[in-house]
């Protein structure tokens, strides 16, 4: 029985060494192993030079709205969060005390008046007298002066109607501008003070809407030159319902109309500002949102999609095809990548293969078989966007997170 078992080893060490040695003779026959890779032609194009930051949404304009006058609040004619239009009615204060203090004035203006009329016509009928004798120089001007008098308090009189028909007015509260409505502060029946306490409602004016965001101040050269020669582009992403979290579902365009006059000395930075028509509203103040500012174009740059860059102990390499078929690995100098594409400035010329699927089973001297070539997608110049997470657009690209220049 134990001779049986140990032929029964033997026999399968014998096949296992003949199976192996077979497979050998296989290899030897048909060659190397080839790695399947996909490449994609290197390309030429113009793209956008531009400059990324995050930036906050601002307010145009911000009005705390105040009570000018002081009373209860009868009515509210809006809801708070509702967009308002400029000069709307927005709050009623009472205005019966204002009213009747407008009538007092009126009255006391009307009694003047006449007083003053009388005085005047004494006057002129003085001055007639005293060429004939009935009376003397001295009552002539004294009648004269009183005339005077009473025609300044009538002056004063019409002064105070003025100010009671505004205080009347002031009783009606109007959006001062058009705007996106804040927190409601008073309700019914509150008392209100004047030109006290909290604002009644806070409005701010968003559209249009400011970005505001820094910029390194060793860039700030190139966004002077850029302001010389035209509109600084500015490009924001805005997040919407539909959008994947953290890709930018919307691109939204403005121009700078802000450049600080002086540079942080803190961060290093210069503070910008760009001018967004936010026809949709999609930009909220008081957001961040990833800004991309134009400064100009770079033509003829080099471009591969970033998947073909690989990192290494000496630097960014790409694995290139040679004529036998085999991998070559060739080190490059990436200036900015951007979305999918990568900018390469040495390593890489146009119609240049290089490999963006299989490249991780390669190695020098690899050989491999391409099983499909695919073109590079060159950027419209004039479609920079912000270069957010998700965004597959290209374009030349200076990094200023936390103020630093990449």
């Amino acid at each position: 029985m134990r001779s049986y078992i140990v032929s029964r080893h033997a026999l399968a060490a014998l096949s296992l060494g003949t199976l192996a040695a077979c497979h050998r003779d296989d290899r030897q026959a048909h060659g190397p192993q080839k790695i399947p890779v996909v490449v994609a032609v290197a390309a030429t194009g113009t793209v956008p030079v531009t400059l990324a930051t995050n930036g906050t949404v601002e307010p145009l304009q911000t009005v705390a709205l105040q009570a000018r006058v002081s009373g209860p609040v009868v009515a509210v004619r809006f809801a708070e969060g509702d967009p308002v239009r400029e000069g709307q009615v927005l709050f009623e204060i009472d205005p019966r005390p204002y009213q009747v203090a407008l009538d007092q004035t009126r009255a006391v203006l009307a009694r003047d008046r006449a007083t003053a009329a009388a005085a005047r016509s004494d006057a002129e009928r003085y001055a007639s007298l005293v060429s004939k004798g009935y009376v003397t120089q001295s009552q002539a001007e004294q009648q004269r002066a009183s005339a005077e008098a009473l025609a300044a308090t009538v002056a004063a009189d019409e002064a105070a109607v003025r100010q009671a028909e505004l205080n009347l007015s002031f009783a009606t509260v109007r959006a001062p501008i058009a705007g996106q409505t804040g927190n409601l502060n008073v309700r019914v029946g509150n008392q209100v003070a004047a030109n006290g306490g909290p604002p009644l409602v806070v409005i701010n004016a968003v559209t249009p809407v400011h970005v505001r965001f820094p910029v390194p101040d060793r860039q700030l050269p190139a966004v002077r030159a850029a302001q010389r020669t035209g509109g600084l582009d500015v490009a924001v992403g805005v997040a919407t319902s539909v959008s994947a979290p953290g890709t930018a579902g919307v691109t939204e365009h403005g121009v700078v109309d802000f450049v600080d006059n002086a540079v942080d000395s803190v961060s290093g930075t210069v503070m910008l500002k760009a001018r967004f028509a936010n026809a949709d509203r999609r930009l909220w103040p008081g957001s961040f949102v990833p800004v991309s500012l134009t400064l100009g174009q770079l033509a003829n740059a080099v471009l591969v999609p970033s998947v073909a860059v690989q990192q290494g102990p000496n630097g960014s390499y790409v694995f290139t095809p040679d004529a036998a078929g085999k991998a070559k690995q060739v080190a490059v100098v990436v200036e900015r990548t951007v979305g999918d594409v990568a900018v390469v400035s040495k390593g890489v010329a146009p119609g240049d293969r290089v490999v963006i699927d299989g490249q991780s089973r390669l190695f020098a001297g690899a050989t491999m078989t391409i099983s499909r070539t695919v073109a590079v997608h060159v950027p419209d110049p004039s479609a920079a966007s912000p270069n957010v997470r998700g965004d597959t657009s290209a374009a030349l690209e200076v990094s200023t997170s936390a103020g630093e220049t990449r």
